[in-house]
């Protein structure tokens, strides 16, 4: 599906969480990336979904792409809390623990 479709769909129901994550993650792969408007998705999806961990996983790969390492961490961490066996949001937690310390150098 494309952009448009996902907003279709949240026309129709404006509490589709999967929708909202779905047009995320469109918005996300882009060119040129549009991760304002993925992150904004996301947080509308946690709202409607506070224990949706593959929204708080894609969260954290949008604040990764934008180097806001620290909000990236938080949100994997936070996917891991919900499913802890996860291992995508292990992976990028890793990955902006990594590329904060190489930041921070």
């Amino acid at each position: 599906m494309d952009i448009g479709e996902y907003t279709r769909a949240i026309q129709l129901d404006p509490n589709y969480a999967w929708a909202y994550l779905h047009r995320g993650v469109a918005y996300h792969n882009q060119i040129p990336l549009q991760n304002q408007n993925a992150i904004n998705d996301y947080t509308k999806a946690i709202q409607l979904d506070p224990d949706y961990a593959l929204a708080y996983n894609s969260w954290g790969g949008s604040y990764g792409m934008l180097e806001q390492y620290e909000n990236s961490i938080s949100d994997y961490t936070k996917a891991i809390q919900l499913d802890p066996n996860y291992s995508n949001a292990y992976s990028g937690r890793s990955s902006a623990h990594r590329l904060l310390g190489q930041r921070q150098r």
